[in-house]
């Protein structure tokens, strides 16, 4: 792992701040590496926040990095002393210094560190948390003023309305998510001052749908009546992306497309009806928006998340990198197809805008309850089918709230997660493992 040099540009840039949320996921170490090809143009990492799995690795870039915050939401007993041995040897491997000054740990300790950063509107914090657990950090960070390099999709499914209230400027949220990313780029090239991307709110927009595209996951192709007996192997085995377990799982459902579908509506101040969904395997057709005049614009690269993580961090600005993001050989031959989303084999999609369209706290019930089911497949207690079958079964049994506080959004949420545990344990004969 390569860090930053003890002498820095004392360039305004390089004095601007970042803190890194879910450093040690997929998101987390791939904006690493951007930072790296940044170089003395980068932001400083003033706090470093990790679930907990990964002690060694979050010392080594706390080492790499020179960060003097680090913050844990997990972990076991005594987990300050075994990441303080973590430090000790990642300090000694690299004949650098332990920099870190502050360890906070606990559930709300991510939240307390982008407190504890104290920053403002040239900071940056990058929200790479996986989950619902997420919401806090993210009303943390822009009540700041930093700029919120959001990946953490379930802030806005969870809580969408809380977070347009957190806005202390117009455009403070650039979306890290390939789909919204892409969708952020495409809207430059026209005019769309709605939503929590636009610097300029005037209600104005040329939008006439937006086109979110679907690798199909790895069940593409295949229908219902096939999808028996899947194995947490099959559907971990993701034919594009490299994600974290309970991402890839939501690909194998589609229900991280529904999901998509709720974050684009809240993002970009688009009604769900005019948000659709189209298979595209080769996942070089990230999204795609269609103007009012019949022209849609679309944003075509590899599949590689450091772009749009970089875009995150420079935004509306473009970094140069040459030697990390290799970009479409146009040299050779190539195909890109798109075909209809198949709703009876994958009804997520359907579910989720339904959801949206319901209620406001509907969707923090779909995502809670979810999670629950996930964790359930993951463990062995429940078949791949029942997953969005037990979303659809708590949406269903949801009343729905039209202005949630914070409290009411998290009573909900515990609500969905008892409610998933109850009926799949019900599936299972009355336990649940």
């Amino acid at each position: 792992m390569t860090g930053h040099a003890s002498s820095r540009s004392c360039s305004p840039q390089s004095l601007q701040r970042l803190v890194l949320l879910g450093s040690t996921g997929s998101i987390g170490t791939q904006t690493l590496e951007v930072l790296t090809r940044l170089g003395q143009t980068a932001p400083r990492v003033v706090a470093l926040a990790a679930g907990g799995s990964r002690l060694e690795l979050l010392a080594r870039q706390a080492v790499a990095w020179e960060v003097p915050v680090l913050a844990v939401t997990g972990g076991g007993e005594n987990l300050a002393g075994h990441l303080r041995q973590a430090l000790s040897t990642a300090a000694a491997e690299t004949g650098r210094p332990d920099p870190v000054t502050t360890i906070l740990a606990g559930p709300d300790a991510a939240t307390t560190a982008v407190e504890a950063a104290q920053l403002g509107s040239g900071d940056t914090v990058v929200n790479g948390i996986t989950g619902s657990v997420g919401l806090l950090p993210t009303l943390t960070a822009l009540r700041s003023g930093a700029r919120l390099a959001l990946a953490n999709k379930e802030s806005l499914v969870v809580g969408g309305a809380l977070v347009r209230q957190s806005l202390t400027r117009p455009g403070q949220v650039v979306p890290v998510d390939s789909e919204h990313s892409a969708i952020a780029q495409a809207l430059a090239s026209g005019r769309h001052e709605k939503g929590l991307t636009s610097p300029v709110i005037s209600g104005r927009s040329e939008v006439r749908r937006l086109v979110l595209t679907a690798s199909g996951g790895p069940f593409r192709g295949r229908s219902r009546e096939t999808l028996t007996g899947i194995s947490a192997a099959a559907a971990l085995n993701h034919p594009t992306w490299d994600m974290g377990p309970v991402v890839t799982i939501n690909s194998s459902t589609l229900i991280n497309k529904g999901l998509e579908l709720i974050e684009a509506h809240l993002l970009f101040d688009v009604a769900p009806e005019q948000i659709d969904v189209v298979v595209h395997p080769q996942s070089i057709i990230h999204s795609m928006v269609e103007f009012t005049d019949g022209a849609t614009i679309a944003q075509a690269s590899p599949p590689d998340m450091r772009l749009p993580i970089a875009l995150g961090l420079t935004w509306p600005e473009r970094a140069d990198l040459s030697g990390l993001v290799v970009p479409n050989d146009w040299r050779e031959p190539v195909s890109w197809t798109f075909e209809p989303l198949d709703g009876e084999a994958f009804p997520a999609v359907d579910l989720a805008r339904s959801a949206v369209a319901a209620s406001a706290t509907h969707p923090a019930v779909l995502n809670a309850a979810n999670e629950q089911a996930v964790a359930a497949f993951l463990g062995g207690g429940l078949e791949w089918l029942d997953i969005v079958a037990i979303d659809a079964a708590v949406v269903g049994e949801h009343e729905g709230l039209s202005s949630p506080s914070l409290d009411d959004v998290l009573a909900v949420e515990t609500w969905a997660r008892t409610r998933a545990d109850e009926l799949i344990a019900a599936r299972n004969g009355g336990t649940h493992s």
